[in-house]
């Protein structure tokens, strides 16, 4: 749920919820009250209501006792049965006056007339107890004191109290209560929503972050919850994802770069050796004829310019990683273009007693777009390949030149000592090499192949390799052709 929902939601529930179950608890506690004291009879009233009725009636009733015992012709003065029943008036508690059998003086005369014929008698009240009486029906408690008029007429005089007056002040204390229940119910049921909603999972993504900063990144979140909650989760678990990719490359790239390093100091230290052990031979004079001098000479510089291409294996891995290989895109003849190529490296293959075959199925106007220099740093890399891991005496490698429609497959296999199956897949990978023993023979950067799939990717090409351990390989990489449009 989206934070302004949930806002919303609070802001409603804590106006209408407490309003709602106020309601509720108020005609609750109403209905009880009243059921309790409808049709009642004191008997049957708890103590601690009747106590509270007793007490509402006791000041009056002893007021007006205390004046039929000093002078009872006062209860005759309506002026002064006016001013006590004013006075108690607030407690819902009213005088009635009765003299003979007819109403005298009444606080309330309408509730005065209805209760008038269920009053006892002059001489029948228990004024002894003087515990009252409580009428269910009418829901009044009643006091009753009888006296003499001044002109001797029996009177008596009743403290009513309303049952209703009771209900009213529990109907307070109850409500007080419900409602104080009513907020700390409401405060508490919206203070574990937010904390559910909005707490606990900032308390779970600070948990998360810190597993981040310790370099734990496989501490994954929930993504599945909605609003800005999920949002931030995905995002999150985005960044995650994306640090422990970026960490496992860099761990890997370091981890090729310390391979690099080895293998380079090792690809070096092997011509280095050479070169500085002829020239020793050379100033020691073991070169003493014409013959091993030209021998020596020619070896330092063979080991001289396999430095050189090492080098250069380096300077152009370099702007590889930083996609800064200069391509000059030119249409190119196929049939040209390759024929050249090989008339260059077959010179080389000649005098290594390497074989090589050529044949082109293209048609002989098929035009590639492609970078002249970088293609043949392809075509070189790859031969170089083969003749480095050649191992039988009559070397063989065969370039043939496909037409696939709109595209043309060149392929250049060799007889040497063959990839294994498990390596196929991994030999245009950076660094990775298939030999382990590294010996002077066979030795190299690694990266080789990795530059030709780098460049037949930046033509829009792509590449593989097929072959079986102990016969060979085959290289195939695929072009598309250039084709104009018809205007």
């Amino acid at each position: 749920m989206k934070f302004k929902t949930r806002l919303r939601v609070t802001f409603i529930t804590i106006i209408l919820l407490p309003l709602f179950l106020t309601a509720i608890a108020f005609c609750a506690i109403g209905l009880y009250l009243t059921s309790v004291q409808r049709g009642l009879p004191a008997a049957e009233l708890s103590y601690e209501n009747m106590q509270e009725l007793m007490e509402a009636t006791d000041k009056a009733f002893t007021v007006l006792k205390e004046q039929t015992r000093t002078d009872a012709s006062k209860l005759s003065d309506k002026e002064y049965l006016h001013r006590i029943n004013t006075e108690i008036a607030r407690k819902s508690t009213d005088i009635i006056v009765r003299k003979g059998t007819d109403i005298y003086y009444a606080g309330n005369m309408e509730a005065a007339q209805a209760i008038l014929p269920a009053l006892p008698d002059y001489g029948d009240a228990d004024l002894s107890e003087e515990s009252g009486i409580y009428y269910g029906e009418f829901r009044r408690f009643v006091k009753q004191l009888d006296f003499l008029f001044p002109d001797g007429e029996e009177g008596s005089v009743f403290v009513v109290t309303k049952a209703s007056a009771l209900i009213s002040r529990h109907l307070l204390v109850d409500m007080f209560v419900a409602i104080f229940l009513i907020l700390i119910f409401t405060s508490t049921m919206l203070t574990r929503w937010i904390h559910k909603g909005v707490f606990h999972p900032v308390t779970e993504l600070n948990t998360a972050m810190r597993e981040i900063k310790e370099g734990n990144f496989e501490y994954a979140l929930e993504t599945g919850i909605r609003g800005e909650i999920g949002d931030l989760y995905q995002n999150y678990e985005d960044m995650r994802l994306r640090l422990k990719e970026s960490t496992e490359e860099n761990r890997e790239n370091e981890k090729q770069n310390r391979e690099l390093i080895s293998n380079i100091s090792h690809d070096l230290k092997t011509p280095i050796t050479a070169i500085k052990g002829y020239v020793e031979g050379i100033m020691d004079g073991v070169a003493d004829t014409p013959e091993k001098m030209d021998k020596y000479i020619k070896t330092i510089y063979n080991k001289a310019n396999d430095m050189e291409r090492l080098i250069n294996e380096l300077t152009y891995y370099s702007g590889i990683d930083n996609n800064r290989i200069p391509y000059n895109f030119h249409r190119i003849n196929v049939a040209d273009y390759f024929g050249d190529c090989v008339e260059e490296v077959g010179m080389d293959l000649e005098q290594r007693g390497i074989e090589l075959n050529y044949s082109n199925l293209a048609d002989p106007g098929t035009v590639v777009i492609a970078d002249p220099e970088q293609m043949k740093k392809v075509i070189n890399n790859i031969i170089s390949n083969s003749v480095k891991y050649m191992d039988k005496s009559h070397g063989v490698i065969d370039i043939r030149i496909l037409d696939e429609a709109e595209s043309i497959r060149i392929e250049i296999e060799d007889n040497g000592k063959g990839i294994a199956q498990k390596d196929l897949g991994r030999i245009f990978e950076r660094f990775y090499r298939t030999d382990a023993s590294r010996n002077s023979a066979q030795g190299g950067s690694g990266i080789g192949l990795s530059i030709v799939k780098k460049i037949i990717e930046d033509h829009g090409g792509y590449i593989w390799a097929t072959g079986r351990e102990g016969e060979g390989t085959c290289i195939h990489f695929v072009l598309r052709k250039y084709i104009e449009l018809q205007s």
